[in-house]
């Protein structure tokens, strides 16, 4: 951080409001800011609260005409933290904190102009032909937050390769936010959105609307279960080539991100185990495996290993 002043108590309000709704709201997220140091974890939870608002919009029940005018009103608020014109008084806590982040560390708000741009391509009902479209959506809502959660983390002084961890921060958000599509393909398919692409669809004979995709058994010419283990493999390669920038980050960071990523990455070969479930229901790591994940990435045993894959 570049000050280490006492904060004012109207940014330490707005940044414990913040830590609520992360704690509330982001359990695994949660779950791997906690060993953070305080400046650190403070950011975060601000930029989660931020992304959280903006989610909430495109999720919400609002007409789309009313969640466009509140997705315009969360980008003047981040064009007021970009130009430092967010009051000291200002009654927005997650206004206030996230501008209090944003001059206590590099972080590139730019990305945040992006989640919103994926939130409006949701408001929209906008579908992928292909996966270079899904990945477009992808880095907008979840490479952003990789980036930006790197822009609090930052890297080890001197380390080789520097110059690629915002790539890996983005890769390694697309691995998360792809395992999240295949976890809720019946819940989006309820709310009428299908993100799979729609060339993968076909391919593999399965229905490519909403309204059809959400129907279990699927029809029998679908191979359903051969198109989730090709996303599968697909979302495995992006976590491979995430995980090397685990090496780039001081202990504490690296176990931050290794427990977070490490909860997906077992959700993964959970869906793996039985790609059809995902036609049933919501697949979920029951909470004790989702603990045991979390423990060995916050303890380090999982950023050690990975830095040793990647620096043989």
């Amino acid at each position: 951080m570049r000050n280490s002043r006492p904060l004012p108590s109207a940014v330490l309000a707005s940044y414990h409001y913040c830590e609520t709704i992360t704690g509330q709201q982001a359990r695994n997220f949660a779950y791997g800011i906690r060993l953070l140091p305080t400046g650190q974890r403070r950011a975060l939870s601000a930029l989660y609260a931020f992304a959280r608002r903006v989610d909430d919009i495109g999720d919400g029940t609002l007409d789309p005409d009313t969640k466009r005018a509140r997705l315009l009103e969360c980008r003047d608020l981040l064009e007021r933290v970009r130009t430092g014109t967010v009051p000291q008084d200002a009654t927005d806590p997650v206004a206030l904190a996230l501008s209090h982040a944003a001059g206590a560390f590099p972080i590139p708000l730019d990305a945040l102009d992006e989640l919103i741009d994926g939130v409006l391509m949701d408001v929209r009902g906008h579908t992928y032909e292909n996966w270079d479209d899904l990945r477009f959506y992808c880095r907008c809502v979840a490479g952003a937050i990789g980036r930006l959660s790197l822009g609090v983390f930052g890297t080890v002084p001197g380390v080789r390769g520097a110059a690629r961890a915002p790539e890996y921060a983005d890769t390694l958000g697309l691995a998360l936010q792809l395992t999240n599509i295949l976890r809720d393909v019946r819940e989006d398919a309820g709310n009428g959105r299908v993100y799979l692409p729609a060339e993968d669809l076909r391919k593999f004979a399965c229905p490519e609307t909403a309204d059809d995709l959400r129907r279990y058994p699927p029809p029998a010419e679908a191979d359903f279960t051969a198109l989730v283990r090709f996303q599968i493999q697909r979302a495995r390669e992006l976590f491979a080539e995430g995980f090397k920038l685990l090496p780039m980050l001081d202990r504490r960071s690296g176990a931050c991100v290794a427990a977070m990523a490490g909860i997906y990455h077992r959700l993964l070969d959970r869906i793996a185990e039985d790609p059809a479930a995902v036609l049933r229901g919501r697949v979920a790591l029951p909470a004790p495996e989702k603990v045991l994940v979390a423990v060995r990435g916050l303890t380090g045993l999982d950023a050690r290993r990975i830095a040793r894959q990647a620096h043989p």
